[in-house]
């Protein structure tokens, strides 16, 4: 028997894409909509079985305040949150608003129906080390915000800082090459090691994540091209 769940994220075409891969395989999307602010008012209205709930920043303050008034307006309601590689935080945070799963964005759609029907029947639907790392972030919270920049900071060469900034204004890989008198493909790499050392899945995650860090303002002390 399908889920009869609802499905949230920040981009429209996302929500629609997932409902529409979920119909396929038999499930019941009672709505698929976009931002994920409103994701509350929709799940109290509708009354499903499970909200999907996709988000780019699971570590931003506020990220999971749906979820909070979802689970204290209609309890029976579980939620599964699709989001970016995880971190500690960002999954201790969904599981202390009251989620019940955590899924990675870039899981195939089996991985998602999977943790929908686990978490109708009311069963944690996320990987056990992940479920380990979110406790003892629980437990022993990391630190600040600030320092947490000045750690990432320190990952990066001085040429991936330089990338960040780049993507960080909006810049596309041709700019980048051309800005910094590079070949694209050598730009490309850069970018690659950029998000996998701060451990995002795209460019926008990056972007975000140097954003509420502080680490581009720890990075630029002074003009671009200093370094």
């Amino acid at each position: 028997m399908g889920v009869r769940l609802v499905v949230v994220d920040d981009h429209r075409l996302l929500a629609e894409a997932l409902a529409s891969a979920l119909k396929l395989r038999g499930h019941r999307v009672l709505a698929a909509a976009a931002p994920v602010a409103g994701a509350a008012e929709l799940v109290v209205s509708r009354a499903p079985e499970v909200c999907l709930l996709g988000t780019a920043a699971p570590a931003e303050p506020g990220a999971f305040d749906p979820v909070v008034r979802i689970k204290r307006e209609r309890p029976q309601v579980a939620v599964v949150v699709l989001g970016p590689v995880p971190s500690p935080r960002g999954i201790a945070a969904a599981f202390a608003a009251g989620a019940s799963g955590y899924v990675r964005h870039d899981e195939r759609i089996e991985g998602v129906e999977r943790a929908l029907v686990k978490a109708r029947a009311g069963e944690s639907a996320v990987a056990p080390q992940l479920l380990q790392s979110a406790f003892a972030e629980l437990l022993h919270p990391s630190a600040q915000p600030d320092d947490e920049g000045q750690r990432l900071l320190r990952l990066l060469t001085q040429r991936e800082v330089e990338v960040l900034v780049r993507v960080a204004e909006g810049e596309d890989t041709r700019l980048i090459a051309a800005g910094m008198g590079i070949a694209p493909s050598t730009a490309r790499t850069h970018v690659q090691r950029v998000l996998m050392k701060l451990g995002v899945g795209s460019r926008l995650e990056a972007a975000a994540l140097a954003a509420r860090t502080g680490l581009l303002d720890r990075a630029l002390p002074g003009p671009r091209g200093s370094f």
